[in-house]
């Protein structure tokens, strides 16, 4: 017996675009397009005759905009939709507030101007909307739905005026960092877990699956809501205490170490694991330049991107831990790297943050043991 296949609904004012994109999904055995639509309206009567298991839509249209349209939809009848926006400042913070009514994905619309363009974006298109079809919605949409903290305003120190000393001499190689991975799903766990951390919390580099240009809307964001401060990485970022990066879409990003202080090193190149950024280059980096000073965390999403870069952290002395199934809007990351025997614990979304912070606690406590043991020889 042949699988189902997912159905789409393609919701796009634009004719090209609509071409394009059924080009792309048709070209996978496992989708179907079953309708396209240049508004809303047109829209709502295809979902009467037949409930499509993705929506891709467009946030600018005639008659009615795509958020408005995206509201009554999860209103009336939640279905998995997959926001498809232009490379504008614009779209990117409308798309970001699509994803808190409750829409699972941003993807860039495609371009057919090269040809690895077109494949590449295939691959991608195609994997999005795989993830989309298997999104736990009412959990992705109560995760949504929980209020969000007010960033609390740090306790300034002598930092604002004198920067630390640079000297290695003065700073312990013992400085921990944390590496995360996250997909579908991961823009609300993310911001669940930062939430949560301290304006004391060791350096943290983030990368969610996201396109370029959206990435930065998504850091700044998550800044203006945690009370540890959230960026975009640069290449050269230091990786420092209260401070989180977003790998930037498009591009990957990697952990080096220069003495005592850890950086991010930013740069093109080919997919790696179906993805740019890749999880399994942040989390190889990390294992290779960090070792027992770094921690892993691997969060929510379709496919297994991150599973072996965990599993060369674990081997390499660092700690690392999943978000388990019963909170993960699509638990294929985490489970994979489950399977691998890359994970030491498995947990909920709501305490991985305390459970890292005591784990790092407990750490720096037996690594003072140690100090105190080789001081006193």
């Amino acid at each position: 017996m042949s699988k189902k296949k997912i159905t789409v609904l393609i919701v796009d004012d634009s004719a090209v675009v609509r071409r394009a994109l059924e080009q792309v999904f048709s070209s996978d055995p496992e989708i179907e397009v079953i309708a396209t639509a240049a508004d809303p309206f047109f829209a709502a009567a295809k979902i009467e005759k037949q409930v499509p298991d993705v929506i891709t839509l467009d946030i600018e249209m005639p008659k009615m905009d795509g958020l408005t349209f995206l509201k009554k939809i999860m209103t009336q009848h939640p279905i998995p939709v997959v926001i498809c926006s232009t490379l504008s400042n614009k779209g990117a913070q409308t798309s970001l507030k699509a994803l808190e009514y409750g829409a699972v994905e941003i993807i860039k619309k495609p371009k057919l101007n090269t040809k690895i363009f077109f494949q590449e974006s295939t691959v991608l298109l195609c994997d999005t909307i795989k993830a989309a079809a298997s999104v736990r919605l009412k959990l992705y949409r109560e995760i949504g739905r929980r209020v969000h903290k007010v960033k609390v305003t740090p306790k300034l120190t002598a930092d604002v005026m004198m920067s630390p000393a640079k000297s290695s001499s003065m700073l312990r190689t013992t400085e921990k960092i944390i590496s995360v991975g996250a997909s579908t799903g991961g823009t609300e766990a993310l911001r669940i877990f930062l939430e949560a951390m301290p304006v004391d919390s060791p350096g943290i580099v983030i990368v969610q699956h996201m396109p370029e240009k959206f990435t930065k809307a998504f850091a700044e964001r998550l800044d203006g809501l945690c009370s540890i401060k959230v960026k975009e990485a640069v290449s050269g970022d230091s990786i420092i205490m209260g401070r989180a990066l977003i790998a930037p879409g498009n591009f990957h990003t990697m952990i080096k170490r220069s003495g005592a202080r850890y950086y991010v090193d930013v740069k093109s190149g080919p997919l790696v694991s179906r993805h740019r950024p890749s999880v399994d280059v942040l989390f190889r980096s990390t294992a290779r330049y960090a070792g027992k000073n770094s921690i892993g965390i691997i969060m929510t999403g379709m496919g297994d991107d991150g599973a072996k870069g965990l599993l060369e952290m674990k081997q390499s002395g660092a700690y690392t831990v999943a978000q388990d199934q019963a909170t993960s809007v699509v638990f294929g990351m985490p489970k994979e790297a489950v399977k691998l025997g890359a994970v030491y614990h498995t947990l909920a979304l709501d305490n991985i943050a305390s459970h890292i912070l005591k784990f790092i606690k407990d750490k720096e406590k037996r690594d003072d043991i140690s100090f105190r043991k080789v001081d006193s020889n």
